[in-house]
């Protein structure tokens, strides 16, 4: 394979690594639940039961996933609902620039607005034609591919739109804010002035 096709410092691995901070929870269907709130373009919050979710339009991207550990799957093929039709369906606020995406036990992370209404971002239920495994997010995880993977948010429960950017879980623990892997964007030592609030 050609390096051209890899991120700096990346390799490929055999089959697909499974990392996570914590324990991976159980799917509970009856509790389960997806919430947009915070700077909602009406102030109210938006829900949808597992049912309702998984009923949505459903879109297809072929994407490459980069881990900051330096690994990469290239060609996966990503199943769900894309992030444009969650902001048209829960439109943002005018003054909205970032969300934040919430995941079981309290883990978060944070991308630009642009970046989760990009063509490629996905709330992913399906990997390769099959529902995700518990392990790799499983109901639903966030899929960035043009962002190092921590940002692909695993076991997703909501989304809080904000009116300026703030550090998700490892980006306030030194990882860089913006995560751009083709840049090598893994710590927040790395940051240049505008990449992020203060860590």
């Amino acid at each position: 394979m050609s390096q051209e096709r890899l991120p700096p410092g990346q390799h490929v691995p055999p089959g697909w690594p499974a990392l996570h901070y914590g324990p991976a929870p159980r799917f509970q269907e009856e509790r389960w639940d997806l919430r947009v709130f915070g700077a909602t373009a009406t102030g109210a919050e938006q829900r949808w039961n597992w049912a309702q979710f998984d009923a949505l339009p459903r879109t297809e991207v072929v994407a490459d996933l980069h881990c900051v550990t330096r690994f990469s799957v290239l060609d996966n093929r990503w199943g769900g609902v894309s992030g444009a039709l969650l902001l048209r369906l829960a439109p943002p606020a005018p003054e909205a620039t970032h969300v934040m995406v919430w995941a079981e036990f309290g883990y978060c992370a944070n991308v630009a607005l642009a970046d989760f209404e990009d063509p490629n971002t996905l709330l992913v239920t399906h990997h390769n034609g099959q529902r995700l495994a518990t392990e790799h997010g499983h109901p639903v995880r966030l899929v960035v591919p043009h962002r190092y993977a921590w940002k692909s948010v695993k076991w997703v429960r909501a989304i809080e739109y904000l009116t300026c950017d703030r550090r998700g879980f490892w980006e306030a623990r030194g990882y860089h804010n913006r995560a751009d892997p083709w840049r090598a964007e893994r710590y927040a030592y790395q940051e240049e002035p505008g990449d992020g609030p203060p860590p």
